[in-house]
């Protein structure tokens, strides 16, 4: 199914979104992102979601879909149709339970060679399920996150109902870790907290995740206070 999206938007040299959204139930309708990749006339989508057809003709403008990358395991519902239809091939962590389709074509693992260049993983190790962030190294450093990492600079692609409740369930306009995300991945009785503080051992400036707007500077620090506010004693 196709939810209100937008069009396809530049956010560096050869990095693209499109910010769209999904229905959640019958009342929330949220916001969603999909990152897209260029490299060598060959895309890479991150996090994909479905396109009208006027949208993903200008898609396919950019380059032929050669690659879908899941980079979390509750997000998956149009992955399928990007294998079907394109033929793309399946990047994605194993263990996933939420979305078990389609079959994996490369495995992710911490010494995974990406389809293009100047990227890297960061795996998270302790989550009940798999979570990874995308970190490609140029133009100041661009992170592209899915569920763990949030940033709401508005409610667009939000609901009515979605923007009313938002800041009192736990996603205000700022850079957040996914609080349903947290308890839901946290194994009983741990913490993540020492993962995010690795993470942070990245150089990152922007920021894209699966929900919410893209942080076009200062991601570093918004992030940083987002895990200090998160694990906050």
């Amino acid at each position: 199914m196709i939810f209100p999206h937008g069009d396809v938007e530049s956010i560096a040299p050869d990095l693209f979104m499109v910010r769209g959204s999904i229905q959640m139930n019958a009342v929330l309708r949220i916001s969603r992102n999909m990152g897209i990749i260029r490299h060598d006339k060959e895309l890479t989508l991150i996090n994909p979601i479905r396109l009208q057809p006027a949208t993903e003709a200008k898609l396919q403008e950019l380059g032929k879909i050669k690659n879908i990358l899941r980079l979390g395991a509750f997000h998956g519902l149009d992955d399928p149709y990007y294998v079907e239809k394109f033929g793309a091939s399946h990047w994605c962590q194993a263990g996933g339970t939420t979305y078990t389709e389609p079959a994996i074509d490369h495995p992710i693992s911490d010494d995974t060679n990406l389809p293009f260049p100047d990227a890297r993983l960061f795996l998270f190790k302790k989550t009940v399920q798999p979570e990874c962030v995308l970190l490609i190294e140029r133009d100041g450093g661009v992170l592209f996150t899915c569920d763990a990492i949030q940033n709401y600079g508005d409610y667009s692609f939000n609901n009515l109902p979605a923007r009313l409740i938002m800041p009192f369930i736990g996603f205000p306009k700022r850079t957040i870790l996914g609080p349903f995300w947290l308890k839901l991945m946290t194994p009983e009785g741990e913490s993540l907290e020492s993962e995010f503080r690795e993470m942070l051992s990245l150089d990152f400036n922007k920021l894209l995740s699966a929900h919410g707007t893209l942080l076009e500077s200062g991601a570093h620090a918004a992030v940083t206070a987002a895990i200090n506010k998160a694990f906050d004693k």
